[in-house]
This record gives C-alpha cells, sequence and structure tokens, in this order.
C-alpha cells in the first residue's frame, strides 16, 4: 500500500554504523532506522544470538513458558528495577498495554470511565489507542472517530496536570515521553519527572513512561528515567531493544505490575524465542560495552559542538537532547535536508517539520561523531545560505 514516501535509494547491506546502497555508495547512518540499530549493522554478537537460536528454536507461542523470555524479563527487571515484563511485538503495542493496565487499575478502584493525560505534541503509536493518545493532529485527520478516555496537557506543564488533579476524579494515569521524539526532541524541564513522580503519588495516579525511543542506552542510562531518583509504574520501549528485530516490552512494578492477570492481555508472537535471544544480546552488549557511557560522552561532545559551531546562526532556533538523542530546530521547514545530507553520505531524518532528528548508534566513535557533526554543520550552513 502507498502508505510510505520513500526515499530514492535502496539498501544491500550494512556494517557498524555505515549502510552500503545498492551501487555500494558508503552512508553514515545517522538515524539507526528510526532508533532502532542502537548496535549498528551487522553487530556479531546479535548474529551469532539469532543464528544459535534459529538452530534451535523460533517460535512456540505463549501458552508455553520460554526460556528465553524468561531470562530477558529478569535481566530487564534487573537493569530498570520494574517486577515484571509484558513482551509484545512493537513499541504501540507495549503502549497499548501500558493504556489496558491504566483502564484496568482504574475499573479495579471504582473509576468507571478511567482517563489517561497525555501531552501535547506526542507519538506513542499508529493503533487507534496510541493514536489517540498521541497529540499530531496531522497523523489522527480522517480516522475519526478517535477513543475516548485521554485528556491532554500542554508539554512538561506541571501546573497544568496539578490543575486536572483538582478538577477530573477520573485520571487514572499520566503517559509521557521523556523526550519527545516525533515531536522534535522536546526535552522535559529537569525538575518534571521528580515532581510528576510526587503528584502522582498524592493521586493515585500511575506514572507512565513512554521509552520506546528514549531507552535501551539512547539517552545516556539505560532508561531516560535513571537519570533521576525514582521508578515510574510502567515503562514501555522497543526500538532499540531488538536491534531490528520486532519487539516490545511494557515494564511494571507495585500496583501497576498486579493489575494484568491471565485472559486480560496476550500477544502470540509477543516475546518468542527468536526475539528474545536478539535482546538480550543487545541488552549483554550494552552493559558489557559500557555504550551508556559511550552515549553519554559522545551525546555531550555533538551537542556542545553543534552549538559552538552553528548556535549563533539565525536560522537555527534551539539545539537541544539528551546523550545520542539529539535535535537541531531550525527557523523554518527544512525537509530537503534529508535528500541534501543523503547525497553526501549521510543519513539523517527531520520530523516535526523543522527538527533534525540525530539518533547515531551507540557504537559510533569519536572519528565518527565528528565526521557527522562536520557534515550536520555544512549542510546547515549551505541551507542558511540559500535561504
Amino acid at each position: 500500500m502507498n502508505t510510505y514516501g520513500r526515499l530514492p535509494v535502496s539498501f544491500s547491506h550494512g556494517k557498524n554504523v555505515y549502510l552500503y546502497d545498492q551501487e555500494g555508495h558508503e552512508y553514515l547512518d545517522a538515524i539507526s532506522g528510526i532508533g532502532v540499530n542502537a548496535l549498528g549493522h551487522a553487530h556479531p554478537a546479535v548474529t551469532e544470538a539469532i543464528k544459535s537460536q534459529a538452530d534451535l528454536l523460533i517460535h512456540t507461542s505463549n501458552l508455553y513458558g520460554i526460556e528465553r523470555q524468561q531470562k530477558l524479563a529478569e535481566s530487564l527487571c534487573a537493569i530498570s528495577g520494574m517486577e515484571s515484563v509484558f513482551f509484545s511485538n512493537s513499541g504501540a503495542e507495549a503502549n497499548e498495554a501500558a493504556i489496558k493496565i491504566a483502564r484496568l487499575y482504574g475499573h479495579n478502584n471504582g473509576i468507571d470511565l478511567p482517563q489517561i493525560v497525555v501531552m501535547d505534541n506526542a507519538f506513542h503509536g499508529r493503533t487507534m489507542a496510541t493514536l489517540t493518545a498521541s497529540g499530531n493532529r496531522k497523523i489522527q485527520a480522517g480516522f475519526e472517530p478517535l477513543l475516548g478516555g485521554f485528556l491532554r496537557a500542554p508539554h512538561g506543564d506541571i501546573e497544568a496536570l496539578k490543575n486536572i488533579a483538582q478538577n477530573n476524579r477520573n485520571v487514572v494515569a499520566v503517559l509521557v515521553e521523556p523526550i519527545q521524539g516525533e515531536g522534535g526532541i522536546n526535552v522535559l524541564p529537569e525538575n518534571f519527572m521528580p515532581q510528576l513522580r510526587a503528584l502522582c503519588d498524592q493521586q493515585q495516579w500511575l506514572m507512565m513512561l513512554d521509552e520506546v525511543q528514549s531507552g535501551n542506552g539512547r539517552t545516556g542510562e539505560y532508561f531516560a528515567y535513571q537519570h533521576h531518583d525514582l521508578l515510574p509504574d510502567v515503562v514501555t520501549t522497543a526500538k532499540g531493544l531488538g536491534n531490528g528485530l520486532p519487539i516490545g516490552a511494557c515494564l511494571a512494578q507495585g500496583k501497576a505490575a498486579e493489575t494484568l492477570g491471565p485472559g486480560n492481555h496476550g500477544s502470540t508472537y509477543g516475546g518468542n524465542p527468536l526475539v528474545c535471544a536478539a535482546a538480550q544480546a543487545v541488552v549483554d552488549t550494552i552493559a558489557e560495552q559500557k555504550l551508556c557511557d559511550n552515549a553519554k560522552q559522545l551525546g555531550n561532545w555533538l551537542i556542545r559542538g553543534f552549538r559552538e559551531q552553528l548556535g549563533d546562526k539565525a536560522i537555527i532556533k534551539d539545539i537541544r537532547g539528551q546523550g545520542l538523542m539529539i535535535g537541531i530546530e531550525l527557523t523554518q521547514p527544512c525537509g530537503e535536508l534529508v535528500n541534501q545530507a543523503r547525497e553526501k553520505g549521510l543519513l539523517i531524518n527531520v520530523t516535526a517539520g523543522n527538527v533534525i532528528r540525530l539518533l547515531p548508534p551507540l557504537i559510533i566513535n569519536q572519528a565518527q561523531a565528528e565526521i557527522l557533526l562536520a557534515s550536520i554543520v555544512d549542510i546547515v550552513n549551505s541551507f542558511a545560505e540559500s535561504h
């Protein structure tokens, strides 16, 4: 179906942080399959895990115990501080599980019409529930009627949430991205997360974090909330977890971990042996190679470099991000930069119309980061001169 505005390029193979097209041209991949290829391309640990598991067992369904799934769940819980995990096939499905947890939690506590607060400019997926939860009219248009049960608040506005708390007794949860990806790499105010945790405790709301894009080492901690001394009730992730294999995870602790029971939710493919083997290799490699530290160090270096070399340009509105999740906001639409960068051997993405989104693999090294910095500075300066 004609659902993608694809670029005029097709890749034959990849290695490390590079992709190669059918004609053999090399591209530095600074978008990582939209934040998926955290370990780059053809990573030997992931490749070996997939090959070995495929020789043994690919799928059995969740009618039976899955040893690989159990091990991965234990690893993720140890890293996150969560207690239990539901495995799905995507980030949208992980968010659907979170939404169902919140609604059932509300019903279990006597709230007949439970509501979830979501943020302006959010993106949580393209299923009907996650589409409704997203704050983007462009992706919602034509799919009405949308689902009920969601309230919207300005991004990062704790006072707006407090006002909702005073005026609506049906709220059961808040769903928020620590950093909005599709929305334009929008970072929450520094004190927002601790204030949200306190408000959720006070109101007995579930604090639910969508870390589909910001999780798995992307921001310099395994999960972005770990930059703060707190635990959410629910955290979702996907993208970088499988390094290309489709896997999502909805993690929960406390009262949220006890909400779903047998028959309340399920997935035929979710957490099958093959995807869990690949994800375990990702989790182990991130730890063994200290890739969170690499993301933090090189992410800070890149953001500092962009600010030093582009910060005073009239065409630059803002440069922001955390770790290797970086946004450069221009004062005007800049979608044409995607093709201009591609022609120079660099793969980037423009989101929210005017934000260059950079999500390079966590394995990027200093020399490759220097190439990325110089290339972006060059294309932005050329764009500024022509506009």
